[in-house]
């Protein structure tokens, strides 16, 4: 895997992770899900979606127009 990823959403709900990041696939956004939380305590840590420098723009847009938070 490259090592040009860029976050573009943080969310300490593995559910809504792997929903958002469904959503930019099938819009042709390559999105990869990076799980920071420490795996016996799941109140520690932060997932992260990660996109290509250049979806950026349109991954923030996605976000925006789905109203994800």
């Amino acid at each position: 895997m490259e090592n040009n990823w860029t976050k573009v959403f943080s969310t300490d709900s593995p559910f809504t992770a792997e929903i958002l990041k469904q959503g930019l696939l099938e819009n042709d956004i390559p999105a990869v899900v990076m799980n920071q939380q420490d795996s016996s305590y799941k109140v520690f840590g932060t997932i992260h979606i990660l996109v290509h420098p250049n979806d950026i723009e349109k991954a923030k847009a996605y976000i925006k127009d789905n109203d994800i938070a």
